[in-house]
């Protein structure tokens, strides 16, 4: 076992989690709910981007359902981004299931 390629190797996988990090964060994914009343924008990092809420959604007398439409949103949302950054992830490792990452 050649330990320089090794350490060479790790040094790629490395560069290459870093590039594909910085390119998931520039992905989004879009997360609708309540019959589209609700969507939600996040990125490959988690990040929740924007919300938009359609304007009949809104009635102040049942803020709860509001609270629980957005809650629902971003929470499908950000599974989203988790998972294609996991695929992405799974394609640089080779599905070595590196803990992590």
């Amino acid at each position: 076992m050649d330990l320089n390629k090794l350490m060479q190797q790790a040094q790629q996988m490395q560069a290459g989690m870093q590039k594909t990090q910085e390119e998931l964060a520039a992905k989004t994914v879009e997360a609708s709910v309540g019959g589209g009343k609700v969507t939600v924008v996040a990125n490959g990092a988690g990040d929740v981007q924007s919300i938009s809420i359609d304007p009949a959604v809104v009635d102040p007398d049942d803020v709860e359902f509001l609270e629980q439409l957005i809650l629902s949103g971003v929470q499908e949302a950000v599974t989203k981004g988790k998972d294609m950054a996991a695929g992405e992830m799974k394609k640089l490792t080779g599905g070595l299931g590196i803990p992590g990452l």
